[in-house]
C-alpha cells in the first residue's frame, strides 16, 4: 500500500467515524394539551389550515398596508441585520464542514545560500541554490471520536437557528407595521371624533355668547360653554401630535418615507382582516412559531458541543504529508530522482490539563441545561401569547357591540339634554355632562375596535403567520 492509499483510508475511517454527542431526545413541551377554557368556544380542535401558511396578503386586505408592509420587508435595517446573519452563520458552517477534508496546498521555494569556509571539507566557501515544489497538507485532524464533526453539527443548527430567527423578525415586523399603520387609522378616527366634537360645543359657545349678550344666560354657563370649546381645542392638539409621531414611527420601520401615490388608507371601521384563524393544538405551535424552532437548534447546538467536549479526553492524531520535487539547478527539478515525500503523523494523548477538558465538559453540560430551559420558557411564552389573544378574541366583539349601544345612549341623552336648554327646561350644566360622556364613548368606542383589530393582528403572529408573502402552492 503506498502513501496515497495509506492516507485515502484513513480518512475514510475519519468520515465514517461515530461521535460521543449525547442521541437529541426533544423534551417534553410544558404546556397544556388544550387552550385554556376561558379561550373562547371552538378554539381548542386541530386546525384544517396552518395559519403560519396564511399569506400576510391574504390576511391584510387594505392595498395601502400591503405595499407599506412590501417596503419595510424590503427597506427595514431590522431585517436586514437578521439576514446578514444568517449569512455569516452559514459561512461559519462552511468552514466547520471543510475542517473534515484535509486542506492541499502546493508549495514552490528558492533558496540561494553562501556557507563558509569552515563548513565545507574543500576549504572554500560556495554558494548553494535550493529550488523545490511540493503539494501536501499540514495538521489534518483525522477525527476518530467525533471531535470535528460535532464541531460542525454544532455550526449547523447554529446556523439552522439564525434562520429560524430571521423568519421571526420578519413575523414581528410584519406584525409591527401592520399595528403602527392601524394605530395612525385610530387617530385618525379619534381626531374626527375630536374636530366633531369642537364644531358641537364652538356652536354651542356661539348661542351662549349670544344668550349672554341679551341677558338670557348666565356667565356661568357662557364660561362652561367656552371651556368645552378649549378642551375640544387642547385635544385635537394632542391627537395631531401622536398621529405625526406615528407616521414618523411607520416611516423608521419602513425604512423609508412613504411614497406619495400610495393607495387611499381604508377608515378604521372598514379595515377587513381575516377571523376565521384556527389555532389548532398547542403542540402545532412546535412546528409552527419560527422562535420555537431556533430555540431548538440552539438546544440541539447545545448538545452536539458536548460531543466535542467529550473527544478532548482522546487521543488526537494530526497528520502532515508532502510530496514534490526538489533539485540545486532550476532545469533538473523535474529530472528522474529529484522526487521527495514526507508522512509525519502525530499522536496527542491528554495526561493531565489541570482539570480543563472536565470542566469544558461540564460547561458543556450545563449550557445544554440552560438551552432546555430557553427552550421550554420560549414554549410557555408562545402558549400565554396565543391564549391571550384568543381570550380577547372571544369578548372584544361583546365590548364593541356594548360600546356600539353605548354611544347610542350617549348620543340620545345629549339630544334631549340640548333640546331641554334650548327651551329653558334645564340648565347647561346637563348639557355639558352629556357632552362630556358622549365625547368618552365615541373614543372609547374607536379604541375598542383598534384593540380588536391588533388583537387580530397579534393572534395571526402568535399562530406563527406572517412569513409567507403568497400561499403556498397547492
Amino acid at each position: 500500500m503506498n502513501k496515497f492509499t495509506l492516507f485515502a483510508a484513513l480518512a475514510g475511517v475519519t468520515l465514517a467515524g461515530c461521535t460521543l454527542a449525547p442521541k437529541y431526545e426533544r423534551p417534553a413541551a410544558p404546556v397544556a394539551q388544550t387552550w385554556p377554557e376561558n379561550a373562547g368556544p371552538g378554539n381548542s380542535g386541530n386546525a384544517t389550515n396552518a395559519v403560519a401558511d396564511i399569506a400576510w396578503r391574504d390576511f391584510f386586505q387594505d392595498p395601502r398596508l400591503q405595499q407599506i408592509i412590501g417596503l419595510a420587508l424590503t427597506n427595514n435595517r431590522d431585517l436586514r441585520v437578521a439576514v446578514l446573519n444568517v449569512e455569516v452563520s452559514r459561512a461559519q458552517y462552511r468552514i466547520r464542514r471543510a475542517d473534515l477534508l484535509p486542506q492541499v496546498d502546493a508549495a514552490g521555494s528558492f533558496t540561494r545560500q553562501r556557507l563558509p569556509q569552515y563548513q565545507l571539507s574543500s576549504g572554500d566557501s560556495a554558494v548553494n541554490n535550493q529550488y523545490s515544489l511540493g503539494l501536501g497538507t499540514t495538521s489534518y485532524e483525522l477525527d476518530l471520536f467525533g471531535r470535528v464533526r460535532s464541531l460542525k453539527a454544532q455550526a449547523l443548527e447554529n446556523y439552522f437557528a439564525t434562520e429560524e430567527a430571521r423568519r421571526n423578525a420578519q413575523i414581528a415586523l410584519v406584525a409591527e407595521v401592520a399595528v403602527q399603520y392601524l394605530n395612525g387609522l385610530e387617530l385618525d378616527a379619534q381626531l374626527a371624533v375630536a374636530r366633531q366634537t369642537l364644531a358641537s360645543v364652538q356652536a354651542a359657545y356661539d348661542l351662549n355668547k349670544q344668550s349672554y349678550d341679551v341677558g338670557n344666560t348666565s356667565e356661568l354657563d357662557l364660561r362652561s360653554a367656552e371651556a368645552q370649546v378649549q378642551a375640544a381645542k387642547v385635544s385635537i392638539a394632542g391627537y395631531e401630535q401622536l398621529r405625526n409621531q406615528s407616521e414618523n414611527a411607520l416611516t423608521l420601520l419602513v425604512g423609508e418615507t412613504l411614497p406619495t401615490n400610495l393607495p387611499p388608507a381604508q377608515p378604521l371601521d372598514g379595515q377587513k382582516l381575516l377571523t376565521d384563524l384556527p389555532p389548532g393544538l398547542p403542540s402545532d405551535l412546535l412546528q409552527r412559531r419560527p422562535d420555537i424552532l431556533a430555540a431548538e437548534h440552539e438546544l440541539k447546538a447545545a448538545n452536539a458541543n458536548i460531543g466535542a467536549a467529550r473527544a478532548a479526553f482522546f487521543p488526537s492524531i494530526k497528520i502532515t504529508a508532502d510530496a514534490g520535487v526538489s533539485s540545486q539547478q532550476l532545469s533538473q527539478l523535474f529530472a528522474s530522482g529529484s522526487g521527495t515525500w514526507l508522512f509525519n503523523p502525530q499522536i496527542t494523548l491528554p495526561i493531565f490539563a489541570a482539570g480543563q477538558n472536565k470542566a469544558n465538559l461540564d460547561v458543556a453540560k450545563l449550557n445544554k441545561k440552560i438551552e432546555i430551559a430557553n427552550y421550554e420558557k420560549t414554549i410557555q411564552t408562545a402558549f400565554r401569547e396565543v391564549a391571550d389573544a384568543l381570550t380577547a378574541k372571544s369578548f372584544l366583539d361583546q365590548q364593541i357591540a356594548g360600546q356600539e349601544k353605548l354611544v347610542a345612549a350617549e348620543q340620545s341623552r345629549y339630544d334631549l339634554s340640548d333640546a331641554r336648554y334650548r327651551n329653558g327646561a334645564d340648565n347647561y350644566l346637563s348639557v355639558l355632562l352629556a357632552q362630556q360622556d358622549l365625547y368618552n364613548a365615541r373614543q372609547n368606542l374607536v379604541a375598542l375596535r383598534f384593540s380588536r383589530l391588533s388583537n387580530l393582528v397579534s393572534l395571526y403572529q402568535a399562530l406563527g403567520g406572517g412569513w409567507r408573502e403568497y400561499p403556498p402552492e397547492s
